[in-house]
C-alpha cells in the first residue's frame, strides 16, 4: 500500500545556555536571543533522523535559526521551504516581580498561564492552534502523491501539529517524546489507494 508521510522532529540543542536564573522580564529578553540564536555545532543526529531527512522528498523548516539549522545538518542541504507557521507557539512569563527562575522553569509558567488564555499581548493559544491547522493543511498537500515530508520545527507546536494532523485522517505510527531530536511520524493511504477502497 503506498503512503504519504510526514516526519515533523524538534530541533537539537540549542547553543544559548538555560543556566542562569532571571526575573520575568529578563525571560523575556532571554527568548529573543533563544530565537535569534542557533544550535550547538557539531552535535550528533539521530541515525533515524538523518536517514529519513536525506530520504525526504520535500524538506521543510520553521524560519528560526535553531530549526534551520537543524535541518540542515541532518539533511546535508538546505530546506526547500522555510514557513513561519512553524515557529514555536508564544511564551509570555507571568509577572512575578522579582522572583528568579532558570529558563526551564520561566517555561514551564509561560505555557500554563498562555494555555489558559493569558497571552500578555502575544500571540494567543486560539491563534497558534489555527496556524497549526493551517500548516497541517500545508503539510498533507505537500505529502500528496506518495511523498515523505521532513519537517523541522519545535517543541509545543509539534504538538500542536500532531493533533491537527490527527483530526485530518492522518496516524501517528511513532514517536519518542519531546526532547531536542524527537519525532514524530505519520502516515495516510494516497488518493489512489483511498479510490480503490
Amino acid at each position: 500500500m503506498s503512503h504519504d508521510t510526514i516526519i515533523i522532529a524538534r530541533h537539537g540543542k540549542p547553543a544559548l545556555s538555560r543556566k542562569q536564573r532571571m526575573v520575568w522580564r529578563e525571560y523575556r529578553d532571554w527568548w529573543v536571543k533563544y530565537d535569534a540564536g542557533t544550535i550547538v555545532p557539531d552535535q550528533k543526529v539521530p541515525k533515524k533522523l538523518k536517514k529519513w531527512a536525506k530520504k525526504a522528498d520535500i524538506l521543510i523548516s520553521s524560519p528560526l535559526p535553531r530549526a534551520y539549522d537543524s535541518l540542515v545538518l541532518a539533511a546535508g542541504k538546505e530546506p526547500d521551504h522555510s514557513w513561519p507557521e512553524l515557529v514555536e507557539a508564544a511564551l509570555p512569563s507571568p509577572h512575578l516581580g522579582t522572583l528568579k527562575f532558570r529558563p526551564k522553569t520561566w517555561g514551564t509558567w509561560s505555557r500554563i498561564v498562555w494555555f489558559w488564555g493569558w497571552p500578555d499581548g502575544m500571540e494567543s493559544h486560539g491563534e497558534a492552534r489555527q496556524r497549526a491547522n493551517l500548516a497541517a493543511d500545508k503539510l498533507g498537500e505537500q505529502a500528496a502523491g506518495g511523498k515523505i515530508v521532513y519537517v523541522s520545527a519545535h517543541g509545543w507546536i509539534n504538538r500542536m501539529i500532531k493533533g491537527s494532523l490527527k483530526k485530518r485522517g492522518w496516524k501517528c505510527v511513532a514517536q519518542n517524546g519531546d526532547l531536542h531530536w524527537s519525532f514524530r511520524r505519520f502516515t495516510r493511504p494516497t488518493q489512489d489507494e483511498m479510490a480503490r477502497d
